[in-house]
């Protein structure tokens, strides 16, 4: 299983360099069920796997200056901010057993389950962005700075609580709001992306004496060399068959990890 999930890897890379965002999303669920890590754990490793993946593929975007630098600081830096306090304050308060009237949760269920609910939703909106038309976009709050900062803080927050990227809702703001061509999103999305995973992982310093490097470094490494794959086939594949794909991929995955764990739970 470990083998299957390098080879994964290399896929979340893929996703990554073809539609700025969903790829990181798959690495909790690859890291806790095909490599045997904690979940609480794998969100770690998928902030720094995510991390080091965007940055490296962003360097080319930022060379050839296609990312927008304005929207990177005014949905950057309160993304990142928000991503830093949940890490460091907010999910060490969540207790190890989570009771609800008669009920009691483990908090790696909890964390699984609002995991996969936000991979549902992702689904759903990459989707329902893959059937809009670049003259569709909404162009709500285009100049609104306060708007983007909000929409930041937000993404910051899932970011910070599930361990993904936060593309799958950086992307629909950037072009569906904001009227970004795609690959100037994709670029801005994975500067961003980048951002918001290392300061997260600054929240969770504590855990890198329980880090196994081969693992993350592995998954790392393959993922770099499938999101330069994924950048490079951008310019050849039709992008909104294979973000409507991906979407439907992300809702059966979130469905087969409530099932699971609802099952495990009993």
């Amino acid at each position: 299983m470990m083998i299957v999930g390098y080879v994964l890897a290399i896929l979340v890379g893929v996703t990554l360099g073809l539609v700025g965002s969903g790829g990181t999303i798959l690495t909790v669920p690859i890291m806790v069920y095909l490599m045997g890590v904690d979940p609480v754990l794998a969100t770690t490793y998928s902030l720094f796997a995510v991390g080091v993946t965007s940055l490296a593929g962003s360097v080319q975007g930022i060379y050839t200056r296609e990312a927008d630098f304005n929207k990177v600081f005014l949905f950057g830096l309160p993304s990142l901010l928000m991503v830093f306090v949940t890490r460091s304050y907010i999910l060490p308060l969540v207790p190890e057993v989570i009771i609800i009237g008669n009920w009691r949760f483990a908090q790696e269920f909890v964390l699984m389950v609002l995991f996969a609910c936000v991979m549902l939703i992702s689904g759903g909106m990459t989707i329902r962005g893959a059937s809009t038309k670049m003259d569709q976009v909404l162009l709500v709050g285009k100049n609104n700075a306060v708007v983007l900062m909000i929409q930041g803080l937000f993404v910051g927050l899932v970011t910070g609580v599930v361990g993904a990227g936060g593309g799958f809702l950086i992307i629909p703001a950037l072009v569906n709001f904001y009227g970004m061509p795609m690959k100037r999103a994709v670029t801005t999305s994975l500067v961003i992306i980048s951002i918001n995973s290392f300061f997260g992982i600054l929240g969770d310093i504590e855990k890198f004496p329980r880090f196994d490097w081969s693992i993350l470094l592995g998954y790392t490494l393959l993922a770099i060399i499938g999101i330069f794959f994924g950048l490079k086939a951008s310019a050849r594949i039709h992008g909104r068959s294979l973000r409507k794909g991906f979407g439907w991929l992300l809702m059966l995955v979130a469905l087969y990890i409530i099932i699971r764990e609802v099952y495990i739970e009993q």
